[in-house]
């Protein structure tokens, strides 16, 4: 298995770059294929080859394979992902992701990639309020809570139909909130929506402070309640489900600590953490959020022996702040610092923009 040559796109991103490290770490051979939208040259791992270019363009991908015919796996993170934003722009999503990711199919398809790995979301379940308090297994009804979460059932779809015409073995993973930090690697997005972050950037005096988007939920404390999970466990599951398509030719996986927690409760951690008293502002409902979604890890467990290893949200949250207290401006930094010093000539390809 470990001769693969692995393709991940969005490997430049927040989760993709770990998910990049442990596939590199565990032997693989690895290309990133990432547009930087929103990913960061300086996560990749410079054991990995590079190539920019965009999912929207065939040419890019026809030149992506043509550099590197040998790319036997896909794991897939390049998309659009801000639920709130897709109920706003929903054609950006419902348009752009399906149909980015059938660019890609097509010519993986063409070049008899064996093995592809989506990366899905919990945003699939937009809970009925009779069983918003139950972990979600891979057998709740698949009803999704925003254009995000359509486009995504709408590329696992596809997936089915790739496997049942040419034979391709998939796994899509559906993983709730994506958290922490390698001491190397973390969260740096433009614009930052995602609660951790945007709590330790008022910790940082970067936000005066925390909004949360509603009280009034059917809750303990009325704000929304998420499974948060450490991205290297995000990352490490992916590896094991790219491994266990040598047993098994479709599976898909709910991937969280099964364990639910508030926003004030999230809030409240990282004011132990941090030493700041972090203040929070309540605002209306944001479009899209649901009360409660919480994952249940079972089967994952069971089929691929997955078990991860930050399970407490203070240690998480711990990683993140650390990585952010280091990083205070992001990545930037070290993009300024390699602008100053010699380049790595061959480590990357750009394709033409």
């Amino acid at each position: 298995m470990r001769t693969f040559k692995v393709l991940v796109t969005g490997g430049a991103g927040y989760i993709g770059s770990v998910a990049v490290r442990i596939l590199l770490d565990a032997g693989y051979s690895v290309v990133v294929f990432d547009n930087l939208y929103q990913g960061h040259v300086e996560a990749v791992d410079p054991r990995a080859a590079f190539v920019q270019g965009d999912l929207s363009r065939l040419e890019d991908i026809r030149a992506l394979f043509a550099a590197h015919p040998d790319i036997q796996a896909i794991m897939h993170f390049a998309s659009y992902t801000l639920v709130g934003e897709s109920m706003h722009q929903p054609l950006k999503y419902l348009r752009d992701n399906v149909a980015n990711a059938a660019n890609l199919l097509e010519i993986a398809v063409q070049h008899n990639v064996q093995r592809f790995i989506l990366s899905s979301t919990a945003n699939l379940f937009d809970l009925p309020a009779d069983r918003a308090s139950e972990p979600i297994d891979e057998h709740f009804p698949v009803r999704p809570g925003s254009p995000y979460g359509e486009s995504k059932y709408a590329i696992e779809r596809m997936l089915t139909w790739m496997h049942r015409i040419y034979g391709l073995r998939y796994a899509c993973l559906r993983y709730f909130n994506a958290c922490g930090a390698l001491d190397d690697l973390g969260e740096d997005h433009d614009p930052e929506t995602h609660l951790i972050p945007l709590v330790l950037q008022v910790a940082l005096g970067k936000r005066p402070h925390i909004l949360i988007f509603g009280d009034d939920y059917p809750t303990r404390d009325g704000t929304c309640v998420r499974d948060y999970i450490h991205v290297a466990d995000l990352a490490q599951a992916h590896l094991l489900a790219l491994e266990g398509l040598e047993r098994f030719e479709v599976r898909h996986y709910n991937l969280g600590n099964e364990t639910g927690y508030t926003v004030k409760e999230v809030i409240e951690v990282a004011r132990r953490v941090t030493g700041h008293p972090i203040p929070a502002v309540i605002g209306p409902r944001r479009p899209g959020d649901p009360a409660t979604l919480v994952a249940s890890s079972a089967a994952i467990r069971r089929d691929l022996g997955w078990q991860p290893r930050y399970r407490d949200l203070e240690t998480i949250i711990r990683t993140a702040w650390e990585w952010h207290r280091t990083h205070p401006d992001g990545y930037r930094s070290r993009a300024l610092s390699s602008r100053s010093s010699p380049s790595n000539p061959g480590r990357d390809v750009c394709l033409p923009q």
